[in-house]
This record gives structure tokens, sequence and C-alpha cells, in this order.
């Protein structure tokens, strides 16, 4: 028979799983096997999705784990289903005695009914139509704010980094620059730039200098 792992250990991931099933509430189920008695191998269980109960038996990478030591330890992020049909995401962590024998596991199951309907509201709220219509929601159009804003990314990428990540001495440069191309000077310039570099227009007016 194999060894039975001690209280403290199934106590602790217990805990742990108690704290991980509050956090992830309510679509990820939290599971605590005792591989020692396959039988009866649930030990506790958050967040029932499953609708297993402790003392329900062990999976069959609980038993997997059982027969084999070598047994991988950690697998991620493999695809899943509960009885019902739903979708799950699912992560089992298996846990070694000091003799290198897996006496527990540590299983969580995502239940991803609820992201896919987020997904499918995102895709259907994010779909536009493709037509040639074009419209900028600024007076006076954009045709500015485009240009001024495709020089400052330019300015950016060629730095590896963002418009909002410039060092103070990059930002004044690409300002100078900017207003040396007179794009300061058209309506409402200074502040598509500030906007755009995440600083105020007043540090912009003051980069300009």
């Amino acid at each position: 028979m194999k060894k039975k792992p001690n209280k403290q250990l199934l106590d602790m991931l217990s805990n742990i799983a108690e704290g991980l099933g509050q956090t992830f509430a309510p679509f990820c189920e939290v599971v605590v096997h005792d591989l020692s008695n396959p039988r009866n191998a649930i030990h506790a269980i958050e967040n029932g999705l499953s609708g297993r109960d402790v003392g329900d038996s062990v999976t069959e990478l609980g038993l997997a784990r059982i027969r084999d030591p070598e047994f991988p330890a950690v697998i991620a992020n493999y695809a899943n289903t509960f009885p019902d049909g739903r979708k799950v995401k699912s992560t089992s962590i298996g846990i070694k005695d000091e003799s290198g024998e897996y006496v527990a596991a540590l299983c969580l199951n995502v239940d991803l009914t609820l992201f896919q309907s987020f997904q499918g509201a995102i895709s259907q709220f994010t779909r536009i139509d493709d037509r040639e219509v074009h419209e900028h929601l600024e007076a006076g159009g954009g045709s500015h704010s485009d240009r001024i804003h495709a020089r400052i990314d330019e300015f950016a990428a060629a730095r590896a980094t963002t418009p909002r990540s410039l060092k103070p001495a990059d930002r004044k440069q690409l300002v100078q620059e900017l207003k040396k191309a007179g794009m300061l000077e058209v309506r409402r310039g200074a502040e598509i730039a500030a906007a755009h570099m995440g600083v105020s227009r007043a540090t912009v007016y003051s980069d300009a200098k």
C-alpha cells in the first residue's frame, strides 16, 4: 500500500486550495487528492464545479502518478471537460514525499464557459463593417493628429521604446523636431502631442523652448 502523506501536508494543501478557490471563485475548482487512498482520494474540494465531493475517487492522472514516480510533476493548461459538457482548462501538480513517491496532488479546473461568453460578446461588440467610410471624431478633422502621432511613434520606435516611455532628453529632442516641422503650430498640436506622450501641455511647451 502506498505510504500515506502526513496530515500536516494535507492540511497545508487544503489551506492553499481554500485560498486559491476563494481568489478565483466562482470559475475555478480546486481539488486536493490523497494519492495513498485512490478509492477515496479527494481530501478537499473548493468550488465544486465538477459535482464531485470529498471522498470521491482519484482521476486518471492520479492513478498515473501512483504507478509512476517519474510522471511529470506539473501538467499545466490541458483541455478537460466537466460531466455536463462544459469546457475546462486544467492544471495538475503532483506532490512527492521525501522518498520521491507521489503522495498528493493539487489540481485546478477552470470553467471556460464564462470566458468564452465574454470572448463572443467582445468579438461581436468590436466587429465593424468593412465599408469605405472615413471620419475623424475631432473638430477640424484628424489628419494633423495622425501626422503628429506617426512622427512621435516613429521617433520612439527608433529608440526601441514607446512614446510614453521616452527619456526626458529624448522627449525634448522630439518636441524640438515637432516644433521645427511646424506640428505644434497647428490647432491643438501641443495638446495632441502631449496626450500621445503621456505628459502635460506645460511639459511640451517647456521642452519646446
